[in-house]
């Protein structure tokens, strides 16, 4: 030719002014880090020269040759790497040369994938960290074809070199190849009306393989599958991700307590946007204690990359936290989200989080929340169960039931442990890698190891243990974000409306009581009507169990407590009557927030006849959004005696059982102590007598003034000091029992003044309450009528 050119080596085996114009990930391994198959079939010996050569059998009249035309440079590209595929290796271009006059390509090179040797440059790699470094794919091979363009147009074969250093691909492993993998025009057709239809990746192969006759015929893997399910979705994603934007801007705009947030500037964002209006910000901080990361929408089963942040309110209904779109996935992602989320929450962090089984996802927490207890959705576990270990299932249909006893039904770590492995011995399951990677993480998902976290969970088969997502029933497999906007805010409105209607039944309907219990009574006055009906439950039940006292050190009293006929499943409880607290081995406050069954046998046999303040959590009462704080204790002065009676009756019970047994310990102490004993009960029924008007004795008196009159401690002369004094003895006695009944008459009428007042500021917040559902539902029909 007569043009003069520049040549240009690209191989990563070349010099030191090479210019790589293939993308940086072509060492045989995919966008997702995911290792090409085939570079572990052969048998090359790493970054080594080639010790001896490999002639690719086949027809020779498909081989190229020298002065072989083609019509285009992509036309000899394809060639080869169509004759690379029915020989056994993959292809990628190495080299170029352009021409000097008008900077065109008038050759190129292309090779196989193994050629060259890996770029262990320092320069490259000390400035920034290797996560997952590469598997060593290069070994040197020689094998090419190198086309050049005439002065016709056409490109002619310049070069060929045919010899492999390493072993070939056999055909039924060739579609591993990365340079043969290849989503054909119909394949992407027939994903993308899968995937419309709500199907994932692996599903959807199922269906191509069975279409094409196999899985080498199909030509791509499921990895390039999720890849292009991926991609296609963030396409799509990125072209309305604006109308996104403009919604939230309105939104801000009409009420700036709306808060949202792009990663990024808003010219390059990521894709990845949070929000959360002015509600979801305030119920978090009456329910913000437990949230779910629901990340039910995330999966390739919809379009949408959509996570909410829910919780439970007082009524045991799913409540909004805030949303997400997240597009990029990756673990700075997810940093960046919760970070975002807990700044518009004003930073408090929850006590406990609920999110998938995800190393991503558990990493980022770690990040952000470390002081919050972080559990794996158990459902979305047994979900994965299905898949991993459908082999089992279909050959031992018992395996599933078993395994939720196992998980649901242990009392103790200990009996899940053996149980567990019990498991995986009959059903042979001891190296699966599966099973035995959660059963690592079984302080994450198993309940038995959570019961000392609250999660607002009032069984453990309960719906919100299957992440509750909050828009169930509105966002499905084909919503698209053009139909998302009206569905969201649809959603919002159908959640407000039940939560609105809970709150109707519980102020205008009385709860059926099931027993002359003051603690029932007093039970649905404070809780919402769905979590009076839990309580009761729990309450009604221990009348089928017996508690008995099996040790004592003093200060706190241990019961065993256990149902009639089953006393071999016992449970025990930790009572101290002088501060009323009690702890269960079921751990159910701790997990709930409310008092399991055997406390309620504890305080049913020690007379506790209401329930300590400390034990109505505000959170799930009817005031739990109420402004004003009232004393979470009994407001009925009935109440009030009976209670403040338990804690005298038990008090003193308890101080008379150590008298007991110290007074018996000799003669002597058994002497004195039925003394003292007799002297107190003198003094006990004469303070009974007198009703609560106190016998005080006097010693010596000075003069005092009360309300103008002298009290003198001497009468007269001296020789009536005697009968003086006891004159005076007698008119102060009476003087201070008048008054001492003064007192107490006072107080009497202080706390009928309080209890009326806290009854008043009760009644107005109820009528607070009842005029926002009734303007709720004036809002609703006007609504409904347009």
């Amino acid at each position: 030719m007569e043009n003069g050119v520049i040549e240009f080596d690209i191989g990563l085996g070349g010099g030191d002014d090479a210019i790589d114009i293939e993308p940086p990930n072509d060492d045989g391994e995919m966008p997702d880090g995911s290792p090409n198959d085939a570079n572990s079939l052969g048998s090359g010996s790493g970054d080594t020269a080639f010790a001896q050569s490999y002639i690719p059998e086949g027809d020779l009249d498909l081989e190229p040759y020298e002065g072989m035309e083609f019509e285009s440079e992509e036309a000899a590209k394809a060639f080869y790497n169509s004759y690379a595929r029915r020989v056994g290796f993959s292809t990628r271009v190495s080299s170029s040369r352009r021409s000097r006059k008008d900077g065109a390509i008038i050759q190129r090179s292309f090779v196989c994938a193994k050629e060259g040797f890996r770029n262990l440059n320092e320069k490259r790699t000390k400035d920034r960290e290797i996560k997952r470094p590469r598997t060593v794919t290069r070994v040197g091979c020689k094998a090419s074809l190198s086309v050049k363009i005439q002065d016709s147009g056409k490109w002619v074969v310049s070069g060929f070199v045919k010899e492999h250093n390493h072993e070939l691909v056999p055909p039924d492993q060739v579609h591993c190849l990365r340079s043969h993998r290849q989503i054909s025009g119909p394949a992407k057709t027939l994903i993308d009306t899968l995937q419309a239809a709500g199907m994932g990746p692996r599903r959807i192969m199922s269906v191509l393989i069975k279409e094409y006759g196999g899985i080498s015929k199909v030509g791509f893997t499921e990895v390039d599958c999720r890849n292009y399910m991926r991609n296609n979705r963030q396409r799509s994603m990125e072209g309305d991700i604006q109308l996104l934007l403009d919604y939230l801007k309105q939104k801000q705009a009409e009420n700036p307590s709306f808060f949202y947030a792009v990663q990024g500037d808003e010219d390059q964002y990521t894709g990845n946007v949070f929000w959360a209006d002015p509600k979801a910000r305030t119920d978090y901080s009456y329910f913000g204690d437990t949230v779910t990361f629901d990340t039910t929408y995330r999966s390739n089963r919809y379009r949408l990359p959509f996570v909410p942040f829910t919780g439970l309110n007082h009524h045991g209904q799913p409540v909004l936290f805030g949303c997400a779109f997240l597009i990029n996935e990756s673990e700075a992602s997810f940093v960046w989200l919760f970070k975002t989320w807990l700044a518009a929450m004003s930073g408090r962090s929850p006590v406990s989080i609920t999110t998938e089984h995800d190393t991503v996802i558990r990493s980022a927490i770690m990040q952000v929340f470390p002081n919050t207890r972080h559990r794996f959705c158990k459902w979305h576990i047994f979900k994965q169960c299905q898949e991993k270990l459908s082999h089992v299932l279909l050959k031992h249909p018992h395996f599933e039931a078993a395994l939720h006893k196992c998980v649901n039904l242990s009392e103790s770590t200990e009996e899940f442990e053996s149980c567990w492995h019990s498991l995986a011995e009959k059903y042979d399951l001891r190296d699966h890698k599966w099973l035995q990677a959660i059963y690592v993480d079984r302080r994450q998902w198993v309940p038995v190891y959570l019961h000392d976290t609250f999660f607002a969970e009032m069984s453990i088969t309960q719906r919100s243990d299957s992440m509750n997502s909050y828009f169930d029933g509105y966002v499905n497999a084909s919503t698209n974000l053009n139909q998302f906007f009206k569905l969201y805010e649809k959603a919002l409105e159908s959640r407000h409306e039940k939560e609105v209607k809970a709150d109707f039944d519980t102020m205008n309907t009385s709860a059926v009581l099931k027993t002359p219990s003051p603690m029932e009574k007093q039970a649905s006055d404070f809780y919402t009507r769905k979590i009076f009906m839990r309580f009761q439950e729990e309450l009604v039940s221990t009348l089928t169990f017996m508690a008995s006292k099996v040790e004592d050190d003093g200060e706190v009293t241990t019961y065993r407590v256990a149902k009639f006929g089953e006393d071999h499943k016992a449970y025990h409880v930790r009572f101290n009557v002088l501060e009323m607290r009690a702890t269960c081995s079921c751990q159910m406050f701790e997990f709930s927030g409310l008092l399991c069954r055997h406390v309620l046998a504890v305080f049913r046999v020690t007379n506790v006849l209401t329930l300590p303040s400390h034990y109505i959590l505000k959170r799930w009462t009817r005031n739990a959004k109420s402004s004003v704080v009232l004393e979470e204790r009994v407001t009925d002065p009935f109440n009030s005696y009976l209670e403040s009676h338990t804690v005298r009756y038990n008090t003193l019970r308890h101080e008379a059982f150590k008298f007991v047994d110290e007074g018996a310990e000799s003669v002597e102490s058994y002497t004195i102590a039925m003394s003292a004993l007799t002297e107190a009960s003198k003094k006990v029924a004469v303070a009974i007598k007198n009703e609560g008007k106190p016998s005080i004795s006097n010693g010596p008196m000075r003069d005092v003034s009360a309300r103008g009159r002298i009290w003198p401690n001497h009468c007269a002369g001296e020789g009536q000091g005697s009968s003086a004094q006891q004159l005076s003895e007698d008119d102060m006695d009476q003087k201070i029992n008048e008054l001492s009944t003064d007192l107490e008459r006072a107080n009497r009428k202080c706390e009928v003044y309080r209890t009326n007042l806290l009854s008043l500021l009760k009644d107005i917040e109820d009528h607070k309450q009842r005029l926002s559902i009734e303007v709720q539902n004036i809002k609703l029909s006007m609504k409904d009528g347009l």
